[in-house]
């Protein structure tokens, strides 16, 4: 994996991040996680803003997730709200989101061995993120 294609990985993650918070947004019953899931959106928009930073510096064109992929994912993401308790549902729709980026920076910096520095950082800082994500979403479940 070079850097390039790690930083269209962190790319695409918060990407799908930000997909997933913005489809279940208007469902969230309970004040505090409706918070929670808005300071997330907002640092996956930081991420996002600076992968495209980085890549414009390095004179990359990373291209951002397929529509199709996000209009799948809010598909199965709507589906999963129907019926119960829809705070649970969503926190731990969002446990499962944060552990799949987690699983996948992990991977990358991993078959990742000369990544560059800036792009390195930036996986693991969504990397950190990510696992406190889990922790946040764990009271709602």
């Amino acid at each position: 994996m070079n850097s390039k294609e790690m930083l269209t990985s962190v790319l695409h993650t918060v990407q799908m991040g930000q997909s997933g918070i913005k489809c279940v947004q208007d469902q969230v019953v309970r004040p505090a996680l409706k918070r929670q899931l808005q300071q997330q959106l907002e640092e996956y928009d930081a991420i996002e803003a600076e992968a495209k930073k980085l890549a414009k510096q390095h004179k990359w064109h990373i291209k951002d997730i397929s529509p199709g992929i996000l209009m799948m994912s809010q598909m199965m993401s709507k589906a999963k709200l129907l019926g119960g308790e829809r705070d649970s549902k969503i926190a731990g729709m969002m446990i499962q989101g944060n552990t799949r980026g987690m699983i996948q920076g992990m991977k990358n910096l991993r078959q990742g061995k000369s990544v560059s520095h800036d792009v390195r950082d930036l996986t693991q800082k969504l990397i950190d993120y990510e696992r406190s994500g889990i922790d946040d979403s764990q009271p709602y479940l």
